[in-house]
């Protein structure tokens, strides 16, 4: 009979639990649709618990700073635009990111609040920005890298072409090219990634 008690509580304990990861999940949605139209706007998680219609105490609870939120809702997002409209399996390398890219066109406010923590990852003091965006461009690296082995295997990517760099010259191309855009809507992400597409493949005859 000791453990009664426990067992009783058991399902409460859950039951707080899921409310709380539901609660979180809904804060994270409406920030989503926030940033997608504004960016990053807002210098402090009251400014942006007030555009997204949330209590500052709730963003508190939920989220130890700007930073984190920033960093949740973009990792949301991006996992969110995976799902709903992932890159078709036969993409190339360089399609991949212009799929992605391509997506991107339609949240302007995301790729701006890409580009700020990108930007603040790169400071002093921002220790969970950083963390998190070298373990993405980590993990994109060996993905990236991976497809243009098989590609090179396939014969369709020049074999003299070391993988990672190429991986990495890709994202590199395709962050700054959004940022030019971001910038200049004039600017043509995906006749540019064509081109890097074209100059990356093995010469035929």
């Amino acid at each position: 009979m000791a453990d009664a008690p426990e067992t009783t509580l058991e399902p409460n304990r859950r039951g707080a639990y899921e409310k709380g990861v539901r609660r979180r999940r809904e804060i994270l949605d409406r920030a989503i649709e926030v940033f997608a139209e504004r960016g990053a706007q807002g210098t402090s998680l009251r400014a942006i618990g007030e555009a997204i219609g949330v209590s500052h105490a709730a963003l508190k609870h939920y989220f130890a700073s700007r930073e984190e939120l920033l960093i949740e809702v973009y990792r949301a997002a991006e996992e969110r635009s995976i799902i709903e409209d992932p890159a078709p399996e036969s993409s190339s390398v360089v399609g991949l990111m212009t799929h992605a890219a391509r997506r991107n066109h339609g949240v302007p406010g995301l790729v701006q609040l890409y580009s700020t923590l990108v930007a603040s990852a790169l400071e002093n003091g921002h220790d969970e920005a950083r963390t998190f965006f070298s373990a993405r461009f980590e993990g994109l690296r060996r993905i990236l890298a991976a497809r243009v082995r098989e590609e090179q295997e396939a014969g369709r990517i020049r074999p003299d072409l070391a993988p990672e760099a190429v991986a990495a010259l890709i994202i590199a191309a395709s962050d700054g090219l959004q940022t030019q855009w971001l910038l200049d809507p004039a600017v043509d992400i995906e006749k540019s990634l064509s081109l890097l597409e074209g100059l990356l493949e093995r010469p035929r005859g």
